[in-house]
């Protein structure tokens, strides 16, 4: 490694370095997320219903048709979290789906 590349180096790691110690000095209080994932943070919101309608249902079953397999009966104990399965995965010839079809 060349003095001027190892210079740069370290003029960049210094600047990475105290740009990181500044940003922790604004606000001590603030929650760091991760430090606790089996705890919610205090005044958190909190989901308490979560309403699957009819338009929840047709997009969750979009390009599949009836009579609907016993598989997907998942859909009943699906909450409000993420599932790709009601989002359009990948286009093209992997798009068994029907989510980019015009």
């Amino acid at each position: 490694m060349t003095s001027i590349t190892s210079n740069r180096f370290a003029w960049v790691f210094a600047l990475l370095a105290s740009a990181g110690a500044a940003s922790g000095r604004e606000d001590p209080t603030y929650p760091i997320a991760g430090t606790t994932p089996d705890q919610r943070l205090p005044g958190a919101p909190v989901l308490s219903e979560f309403v699957k309608d009819k338009a929840w249902y047709d997009r969750a079953l979009h390009g599949v048709e009836r009579p609907y397999p016993p598989s997907l009966r998942f859909l009943e104990d699906q909450g409000a979290w993420h599932t790709p399965f009601n989002h359009p995965g990948m286009p093209g010839r992997y798009d068994l789906r029907g989510w980019y079809r015009n």
